[in-house]
């Protein structure tokens, strides 16, 4: 249900927040590709003795506009999903955007703060490689997610009088990412990823969603 209709027993969903997750098929030996990829960009960029680390500079990455057929594969899914995406909301108009991408490397320990995505419309991150379950060291606290990613409520302290069976009850959405997983979310939405407890990469390329402005998409 859209939050503008109402059903023949007068219920609406006011303010819905829409969030896809899908599992690419076939993903398995592009994903090898784009690792092969990804490290090697790594490799010359830290050979250029950059100050910040090749994920901490975002900025200054466009890995989506790279002319590489693996990459060109995965614009191809993101483009599809984010089509996917503006449909579902009931966006039945043409929307032109572009994808701004960078690539993150978490080695054990990395993790990304409480954030959202400020000037885009949607953000979302697919993941290259993930470390497996058992190689994760689970020692120290019982209370650890590696390779988590939390996404929060964006209506603060919505959950404060939720009660038994209220989908309004749990403030957190955790989603365990597996290789192949493809996210969408509308940019405002905080996240946070959770810290790398493996000797294992967790590999992803992140991007956003940003309109080409037209005065049509104006309410």
């Amino acid at each position: 249900m859209r939050s503008n209709e109402i059903n023949e027993d007068g219920f609406s969903a006011l303010w819905p927040t829409h969030f896809l997750q899908r599992q690419l098929p076939n993903s398995a030996p592009a994903n090898g590709a784009l690792l092969s990829y990804i490290l090697q960009q790594e490799d010359s960029y830290n050979a250029d003795d950059h100050k910040e680390d090749l994920t901490s500079n975002y900025l200054a990455q466009d890995i989506l506009s790279v002319d590489n057929p693996v990459i060109g594969w995965l614009k191809q899914c993101i483009n599809k999903t984010v089509a996917d995406y503006l449909r579902h909301c009931g966006l039945d108009y043409d929307v032109k955007w572009n994808l701004q991408a960078w690539s993150n490397i978490n080695r054990r320990g990395d993790y990304h703060n409480v954030h959202n995505h400020p000037h885009s419309y949607l953000s979302g991150t697919y993941y290259v490689a993930i470390p497996s379950a058992q190689q994760y060291d689970r020692s120290a606290r019982a209370d650890l997610n590696p390779g988590a990613i939390s996404f929060f409520d964006p209506r603060a302290q919505a959950n404060m009088l939720a009660v038994r069976n209220d989908a309004q009850v749990e403030a957190e959405h955790r989603v365990i990412p597996t290789a192949g997983m493809l996210l969408l979310w509308p940019s405002f939405l905080h996240h946070f990823v959770h810290p790398n407890a493996s000797d294992e990469l967790r590999v992803s390329i992140s991007f956003n969603v940003v309109l080409k402005w037209r005065d049509e998409y104006l309410p």
